[in-house]
């Protein structure tokens, strides 16, 4: 079984209409509308599978533990985050504040072979990474004759 991914996006029959020369290159830049122009970004996610879990492994450099927040409901896995930065710079005469706020939010569809309460997510060097088991494989039944009668 694959984890889908659900991502905020153009599909590709509006992508390839919106690439045409016809709008000119600023509104035909599919990235606009994926939040890169506007300082927005959504981490990329890595997704591995073994005999026994799957792994995500989301690039998220610059956020800490607590700015993380990952929920499992119903078969779907969201992870989002928020950081708001404040800086100041006071001097005579003057006083400059700056903030700053960023957040994303990605959501998987978990396939039915889970444990969706057994899934657990550590952040490190810059990398938030789940963890989520699989159950275990039900043993095939062996074929069985049943009479008529």
């Amino acid at each position: 079984m694959n984890l889908t991914i659900r991502n905020a996006g153009i599909p590709s029959l509006m992508s390839d209409w919106l690439n045409s020369d016809f709008f000119g290159p600023d509104l035909t830049d599919v990235e606009f509308f994926n939040g890169k122009r506007l300082g927005v970004t959504v981490p990329s996610a890595n997704i591995s599978e073994t005999e026994k879990e799957f792994t995500i492994d989301l690039a998220a450099p610059g956020l800490t533990r607590k700015d993380f927040k990952v929920e499992s409901d119903n078969q779907v896995l969201t992870v989002s985050a928020e950081k708001e930065d404040e800086s100041k710079d006071e001097g005579e005469g003057y006083s400059r504040r700056e903030y700053s706020y960023n957040s994303f939010s990605r959501s998987f569809t978990l396939p039915e072979n889970v444990k969706e309460d057994k899934i657990d997510a550590k952040y490190q060097d810059g990398v938030l990474k789940i963890v989520i088991p699989k159950k275990e494989a039900s043993p095939k039944k062996s074929k069985k004759q049943i009479s008529v009668g």
